[in-house]
């Protein structure tokens, strides 16, 4: 299922402020914009106005810790968080509040990440990427790559978003994607 980027800032402000409202922990802007960002619900320039617009008028909050800048919602974002909805979808909060939690949960256990490669006889190259939780595997996924721009674009992909990367790999084996499996 395809969700539909909202474009009312109005509904992108009440987006963030919801997911916010329900991790209800103070984040680091980056994390923010990964999680806001990562199921296409909202793009990156109109995050980036929202974001800024709700911290200029108080429903958002910024302060530092051990040189590190975080940021919070207050109460005035809670109240809005809890009472307004816009014309975002129930699956859509929903969805996104699941994989916001999974992106968390994923930083919080501190998971490393290993690619490494090899090059074949035929001239392409072995890839394998892992996640490893714990100092157990938890992802392992062994690709072929036909040419050099490949194997670096899939490596690149992987290193940088390992979780999205969890995330589609689980979504195609639940079914929760299932439209990619039709014929």
């Amino acid at each position: 299922m395809m969700i539909a980027p909202l474009k009312k800032k109005d509904d992108i402000k009440i987006f963030i402020l919801y997911l916010l409202h329900n991790l209800n922990k103070p984040l680091e802007f980056e994390d923010i914009n990964a999680i806001v960002m990562q199921d296409g619900v909202v793009g990156g320039i109109d995050f980036a106005e929202c974001f800024a617009e709700l911290l200029d008028i108080g429903n958002i909050k910024e302060y530092s810790d051990n040189g590190k800048v975080f940021y919070i919602i207050t109460d005035r974002g809670r109240h809005i968080a809890e009472n307004l909805q816009g014309e975002i979808l129930g699956y859509i909060r929903t969805r996104s509040l699941k994989s916001a939690l999974r992106f968390i949960s994923f930083k919080e256990r501190g998971s490393e990440i290993k690619t490494s490669f090899s090059i074949r006889a035929d001239g392409k190259y072995d890839l394998c990427c892992q996640i490893i939780d714990e100092r157990q595997l938890s992802l392992e996924i062994k690709l072929v790559a036909d040419n050099v721009n490949q194997l670096e674009l899939m490596m690149h992909t992987f290193d940088d978003r390992p979780e999205v990367v969890y995330r589609g790999v689980l979504a195609l084996l639940t079914g929760e994607i299932d439209y990619l499996l039709d014929d």
